[in-house]
């Protein structure tokens, strides 16, 4: 019962491996391929979510606090974080104190390139896949009817158009099968790089914000009451 519900089991993974098997070689290929993309997805979305991909709160607060001219106070803040916008606030406040201006900027920069450097990883590899498998789609398609043809030739007179057409069926699966992988990745990848343009926007703005501060605490006079 278990078993016809959710689709797997001995029996459904019979009929994965024989929708496979159809396809002939290059269809396992695709089929590898495609566990490949599920695990790069999975392995990004948990690299990106570690690094504080869509977590700016405490990075956000530092630069608030340098804006004030709390300068130590915004360090202590984000020391030791593993988020990549307050490791680059950090890298901007220490730089700040230790060189010059132009110096101070450029080390900013150098750290902020090599974060996103360290968060683009695998995007080329979900490249490759999204350009890779519909090819080994069409290149399986194109065998398929090579041996499709090959087969209706060597029937001669007494050809089925049956079995052509079976061939031809079977050859297209792996069109298929090329597209349905490239597809998400092409997607995920988009994706990926959509937030990953978003925390180098975040990282000039907040590093930018922390150059501008003033070198001292704002004092502002209270309200009259």
């Amino acid at each position: 019962m278990e078993e016809s519900l959710t689709g797997f089991g001995p029996a459904g993974l019979g009929r994965a491996a024989a929708f496979i098997a159809a396809g002939g070689p290059v269809m396992w290929a695709i089929a590898a391929l495609s566990v490949v993309t599920l695990a790069l997805v999975l392995w990004k979305v948990w690299r990106l979510a570690l690094v504080g991909a869509w977590s700016k709160g405490v990075a956000r607060r530092a630069v608030y606090a340098a804006r004030a001219g709390r300068l130590d106070e915004a360090e202590r803040m984000v020391a030791g974080r593993r988020g990549l916008r307050s490791r680059v606030v950090c890298a901007a406040l220490r730089a700040r104190k230790g060189f010059g201006d132009a110096a101070a900027r450029e080390e900013t920069e150098r750290v902020a390139k090599a974060e996103l450097a360290g968060a683009a990883q695998g995007l080329r590899a979900l490249e490759l896949i999204a350009t890779v498998a519909p090819l080994l789609g069409l290149l399986g398609t194109v065998l398929g009817m090579i041996a499709a043809f090959r087969a209706l030739e060597a029937s001669g007179a007494s050809a089925d158009p049956a079995v052509l057409a079976g061939g031809i069926w079977e050859a297209l699966l792996t069109t298929a099968a090329g597209m349905t992988v490239a597809i998400p990745a092409q997607a995920a990848l988009v994706w990926f790089e959509s937030v990953i343009d978003r925390l180098r926007q975040d990282m000039e703005d907040a590093a930018t914000q922390v150059f501008l501060a003033p070198a001292h605490p704002i004092h502002r006079p209270y309200a009259a009451q």
